[in-house]
């Protein structure tokens, strides 16, 4: 997971450039008239994470002529903000000499981040290059997975005593001459550098010399524990409303920090995650990835839904004859399905929302079913009574409304149950709801729509 580097604010982060598609026409327009004079100096006077975006809109042949025109002391920030699968294409490209020189001056979890995508004999020659203190550090980092609070921090926390008083505290800082960015507060830990609390800076600066920290550390802020999933960091900082927080080992000593600029990064990767995710895509697929590769991870997805088609289609073969007999039910068929997946879509969306949150468990699933149930139901008289009503008109035959309606009631009720059910079943089994709910969740109103409307139609019709 790419996080983004000490030059870019939060702001700059989420900033697009309003004319984008303007550059993107005017600098693709100068790499084909052979002007790349005026194509070199458009894109270096862009912002790092605007550049990344552009390389991200080019074709993979255009993408290594623009790589080509950069000033070269930028390699490092744009590689942290380009998706996974271009940067790792673009890293594979460069020589041993242009990676050292792309990590120069990156701040230690930004360079913890690139170093697992480089080659290992450039990883090992990094780190045999550092003195043992920074190595040990950058370490730390790579000890802990990349979505976790160990592998999104920082080491750069500066920590104090709470024995110390403010003058003590104001003259350290004054001979580090610099605070790591976007420091809010500092970090108030026992001799055993164990975790106590936060000074907040506004405290720091409006109180007296001689008042102690221990008087003004706010002992309500609380650490984030190591292995803390990405997720439930950006739900900590949402909640307690944080720009930043310690993280912790398990026995309570200090390891580093995660800013606010790193927990936007996650919040907008997990709801792109989640939209790749219920389209069958890999996260941060690449939009000009290679044509094989591409094909192979979507013929996967494309054949788990063959799969569950031609359950659905077995499904309708059983009353083939029925259909046959009676043509009105092959028409009206799509309605039942369409409102059915409609209905459990929404129930889906809410429930794997509710779990990404913390919000769903099972202590109140059952409720939610319950509440989910009743509103399907309510929905399904109201439009399965519209639906009968002009379906009667339509054949002239009142049972064929009688059918479409109550087999809309089944279904929208069953499709309430389903998206309920299958998120919570797939995360117990492991399984990403977002990956594999709706696929689950339609074959399962398909069917269930299906059997219902064709069965009361062989029933009360045949």
């Amino acid at each position: 997971m790419p996080k983004t580097s000490s030059k870019n604010t939060p702001t700059e982060r989420l900033h697009k450039n309003p004319q984008a598609e303007r550059l993107l026409a005017a600098i693709s327009g100068a790499l084909g008239a052979g002007t790349t004079m005026r194509a070199k100096l458009m894109i270096n006077g862009l912002h790092s994470s605007e550049i990344a975006d552009l390389i991200e809109s080019l074709p993979q042949n255009e993408r290594s002529i623009v790589w080509a025109m950069l000033d070269r002391d930028q390699d490092g920030e744009i590689l942290l903000e380009l998706g996974d699968e271009v940067r790792s294409r673009i890293i594979s490209e460069m020589d041993e000499e242009s990676l050292l020189s792309a990590i120069e001056g990156l701040d230690i979890d930004d360079l913890a981040d690139l170093l697992v995508d480089f080659p290992d004999t450039v990883m090992q020659q990094v780190l045999d290059g550092m003195d043992y203190q920074y190595r040990q550090r950058i370490e730390t980092i790579l000890d802990y997975d990349e979505d976790t609070a160990g592998g999104l921090m920082n080491t750069d926390a500066i920590t104090i005593r709470a024995n110390l008083t403010v003058e003590v505290v104001l003259r350290y800082l004054r001979i580090r001459e610099t605070i790591p960015s976007n420091t809010d507060s500092l970090i108030v830990v026992d001799y055993n550098e164990h975790y106590l609390g936060v000074l907040h800076l506004p405290a720091l600066l409006s109180s007296g010399a001689n008042t102690p920290v221990s008087e003004l550390m706010d002992t309500t802020i609380k650490a984030l524990n190591a292995e803390t999933p990405a997720a439930q960091v950006a739900t900590l900082f949402e909640d307690r409303d944080l720009l930043s927080a310690a993280v912790i080992d398990e026995d309570g000593g200090v390891l580093g920090r995660i800013t606010v600029d790193d927990v936007i990064d996650i919040i907008r990767e997990e709801g792109e995650n989640t939209v790749y995710h219920m389209a069958g895509l890999a996260k941060d697929e690449d939009l000009f990835s290679p044509i094989l590769p591409a094909a192979k991870r979507r013929g996967v997805w494309l054949g788990i839904n063959l799969f569950t088609a031609i359950i659905t289609a077995v499904a309708i073969g059983f009353f083939q004859d029925t259909i046959q007999k009676v043509v009105a039910l092959a028409v009206l068929m799509p309605i039942v399905a369409s409102m059915g997946g409609i209905a459990g879509g929404q129930t889906l969306t809410l429930v794997i929302r509710g779990l990404a949150l913390g919000q769903v468990a099972r202590s109140n699933a059952r409720i939610l079913m319950s509440k989910e149930v009743i509103v399907s139901a309510l929905n399904s008289i109201l439009w399965g009574a519209v639906v009968a009503i002009i379906a009667a008109i339509w054949f002239n035959d009142n049972t064929i409304g009688l059918i479409i309606a109550l087999a809309m009631i089944a279904n929208l009720i069953f499709a309430a149950i389903a998206g309920v059910s299958i998120p919570m079943i797939l995360r117990k089994l492991g399984v990403d709801p977002a990956l594999a709910g709706n696929v689950l969740l339609t074959t399962f109103t398909d069917v269930i729509g299906f059997v219902v409307f064709l069965g009361l139609g062989t029933i009360l019709l045949t």
